[in-house]
């Protein structure tokens, strides 16, 4: 079993920056694949970005355009979701996923899933 715990939502300015932590807790947790999705209000759930186990390997969403990114601290048993240059459309619920396929990009294949935060982006 692994718990999810996200951190670090909030309400800022478009153009600005966020850092969301998931916090994994659970005797394997390190070993799996870690993932962030968010949730629009009256749209699906949709893959934002995944990182490995070891955090040596990382995917995104293309749509994202490289403003995002991810890294993981297996010592601390956080996993990071770095947000750049937000926009309104990046508003949504954040959640966090852990799953042991690679790529994560799929909410079927989630096997837990963290409470989520919310992110507000304001003009």
């Amino acid at each position: 079993q692994v718990q999810l715990v996200e951190s670090g939502g909030g309400l800022v300015q478009a153009g600005g920056s966020l850092r969301l932590s998931c916090a994994a807790s659970g005797r394997t947790s390190s070993y799996y694949v870690i993932a962030w999705f968010r949730q629009a209000p009256g749209k699906e759930r949709e893959f934002v970005g995944g990182i490995m186990g070891s955090g040596g390997l990382t995917q995104y969403a293309d749509s994202l355009n490289g403003r995002f990114s991810i890294s993981r601290d297996n010592a601390k048993n956080l996993v990071y979701l770095e947000m750049n240059s937000l926009k309104l459309d990046d508003t949504a619920v954040y959640y966090c996923a852990a799953g042991s396929r690679w790529p994560l990009t799929e909410t079927q294949f989630v096997n837990y899933w963290g409470q989520g935060t919310q992110v507000t982006v304001s003009s």
